[in-house]
């Protein structure tokens, strides 16, 4: 069942334009889902402190989403502690995968994304280890189709046929906000900024098997000619 709510460096732990400033203290997103359902202390941690932080991911390569334009390494980018990922007018971005995944778990990422070309679209997601898609499925947990980047979705990806479970929420993506998925036994969550917006407890709709991070700036081709971005404060992943 989908729900529909209206909102106005890697580190392993031990036990621009039209966006809000960052905060000194609490970092960009001081609320969490992470405190609020206190999930206790994360197994994985980035915090884009340093550009060695990127020597924890897998750089995507080759040609972009739908064959539009490439995926470069150099489009991703970690200055004062953030992540950019750019889009330029010749159609080349950057997608990133964060390895091992795990068989169940939670993740949170904090992120903006400035409006830019409506055809630049910023998506955080879970992809199958396996790389067998989509009979293994596929956690689309924030997607920003909308140009005014005033709306996201949540899309589950399931079975052979690609079916998909699907809402959205409004929210001023262009601002910082926190996105966590929550996948357990018997159930898939969203959250934003600890407010769950997503759930699906059908078994047949829940991934067969590991499932890893992936932070996309995807190109659908068409007028790009404005570029895009998409702003990462920092990651963490938790265990079940």
């Amino acid at each position: 069942m989908a729900l529909l709510v209206v909102l106005s460096g890697v580190t392993a732990m031990p036990a621009g334009s039209g966006v809000m400033p960052r905060a000194e203290a609490a970092g960009n997103c001081p609320v969490t889902a992470g405190e609020t359902l206190n999930w206790g202390m994360p197994s994985r941690v980035d915090e884009f402190d340093s550009p060695d932080s990127l020597a924890g991911w897998k750089m995507y390569g080759g040609p972009g989403h739908a064959g539009n334009g490439r995926r470069v390494s150099t489009a991703a980018t970690v200055d004062n502690g953030q992540l950019t990922i750019t889009g330029d007018p010749n159609g080349d971005s950057a997608g990133m995968s964060w390895l091992p995944g795990q068989t169940l778990g939670r993740w949170e990422v904090c992120m903006a994304t400035p409006v830019g070309s409506e055809n630049y679209h910023s998506v955080l997601l879970l992809w199958p280890d396996s790389e067998v898609w989509p009979s293994d499925g596929e956690v689309d947990f924030m997607e920003i189709l909308d140009p005014a980047r005033q709306t996201a979705e949540f899309n589950l990806h399931y079975g052979p046929q690609n079916r998909q479970e699907r809402t959205k929420v409004d929210v001023d993506a262009t601002q910082w906000h926190s996105w966590a998925v929550e996948w357990t036994p018997d159930r898939v969550v969203g959250y934003l900024d600890g407010v769950p917006w997503f759930e699906s407890a059908d078994p047949a709709h829940l991934p067969p098997g590991p499932m890893h991070l992936c932070i996309q700036l995807d190109n659908f081709g068409g007028d790009i000619s404005q570029g895009g971005r998409q702003l990462v404060d920092w990651v963490r992943e938790y265990t079940i």
